[in-house]
């Protein structure tokens, strides 16, 4: 058996959607300066690294990352490949053969090659409205990309996000599928169970 580390590791510097905090590391505690221990403090955005969306993120008031269904985050999903795209569509998807009965959906795009810098990309590919819509509509229960948007780069009203948000389709952000050819695998997506936040940083695994 194979198991695929497709999250993003946190450290001070990589790239992060714009404007939005990333990682810093204060040292509180250094066994070279005389310390019994190491402890550092972790600061961090919500959405850093590879960051699972819950509804609260864009509809106030709703559940928050700590409330996620284990039987959402923990089960069978396909990835499928969708090269020379520069954004997914629902025709793109209708295309793409996607297995009868899959539930969760793992989208490798060309946004792969941001992930060899520390640059904030603006001209990853997104979904478009339609192909949230699609999604919806044949039930599926998670859908994740491989950059630090679901949506493209200040898309309006956000659309996309809401469009999943509401129908309690959980998305993750932020991954890296370099490491994994088009395919069915089992995944685990364990977010932080931070109480009340619209967010969380996920350890994603894959394996066949």
């Amino acid at each position: 058996m194979a198991i695929y580390d497709v999250s993003v590791p946190l450290r001070p510097g990589m790239p992060t959607y714009a404007g939005e905090p990333g990682p810093q590391l204060e040292h509180l505690k250094q066994i070279s300066r005389g310390d019994s221990a190491n402890v550092t403090a972790l600061s961090l955005g919500s959405h850093t690294g590879t960051p699972v969306d819950a509804p609260h993120h864009f509809l106030d008031c709703r559940s928050t990352v700590d409330a996620m269904s284990l039987e959402v985050l923990v089960g069978s999903a396909q990835v499928i490949e969708l090269t020379n795209h520069r954004h997914i569509t629902a025709a793109d998807l209708e295309a793409a053969s996607i297995p009868s009965g899959t539930k969760r959906l793992l989208l490798k795009t060309p946004n792969s090659r941001f992930w060899d810098d520390d640059e904030f990309h603006t001209d990853f590919v997104g979904l478009t409205g339609d192909a949230a819509k699609w999604l919806v509509e044949r039930g599926f229960v998670l859908v994740g990309i491989d950059y630090l948007s679901i949506e493209r780069f200040r898309s309006p009203e956000h659309e996309v996000h809401k469009i999943l948000l509401e129908a309690n389709v959980v998305i993750v952000e932020g991954l890296d599928l370099r490491s994994v050819t088009a395919g069915e695998y089992m995944m685990a997506c364990a977010p932080l169970k931070v109480v009340g936040a619209d967010g969380a940083p996920a350890r994603v695994f894959l394996w066949d």
